[in-house]
C-alpha cells in the first residue's frame, strides 16, 4: 500500500457534505480525518500533525474564522483552506484575516477542490 498525499483535518457539520468530500479526497489518496464541530478540531490540530486543515465557516461552537485565528496561535505553516456555502465577500475576507490561505465556494466542482488541496499542500513543503 502506497503512502498517502498527505494527511488532511476536515471540520464539517453537515454530514452528507462531509461524507462526500471525505470520499473523494480518500480516493485521490489523501489520509482525512473528519470532525464536526469547531472545539474538536482545534482540539485535534493541537495533537496531531496534520498537513492541511479544510474548514466550514459555519460551525457549532467555533465557527471557521475563530478555529483559524485559533489554529494560527500554535501553527503558523499548515495550510488551512475554507470549504463553505458562506458566499459573501465578508465571509471570504475574515477567513483569510484570520490566517487562511484558500476560500472556495459550495458548489463548486470536487476537481476544483481537489486541485487546490494539492496546490496548497504542494506550496507549504
Amino acid at each position: 500500500m502506497r503512502s498517502p498525499k498527505g494527511r488532511i483535518l476536515y471540520t464539517e457539520d453537515d454530514y452528507d457534505c462531509r461524507e462526500m468530500v471525505l470520499f473523494t479526497l480518500r480516493q485521490s489518496g489523501y489520509e482525512v480525518t473528519c470532525v464536526a464541530s469547531g472545539s474538536e478540531a482545534l482540539s485535534l490540530a493541537k495533537s496531531e500533525q496534520f498537513d492541511l486543515f479544510l474548514v466550514d465557516n459555519w460551525l457549532p461552537g467555533l465557527d471557521g474564522p475563530e478555529l483559524t485565528s485559533h489554529i494560527r496561535e500554535f501553527n503558523q505553516t499548515t495550510p488551512i483552506l475554507f470549504y463553505s456555502g458562506a458566499a459573501y465577500e465578508n465571509d471570504k475576507q475574515a477567513a483569510l484575516a484570520a490566517g487562511a490561505q484558500g476560500y472556495l465556494i459550495k458548489p463548486i466542482g470536487i476537481e476544483r477542490l481537489i486541485e487546490e488541496v494539492e496546490r496548497l499542500i504542494l506550496t507549504s513543503k
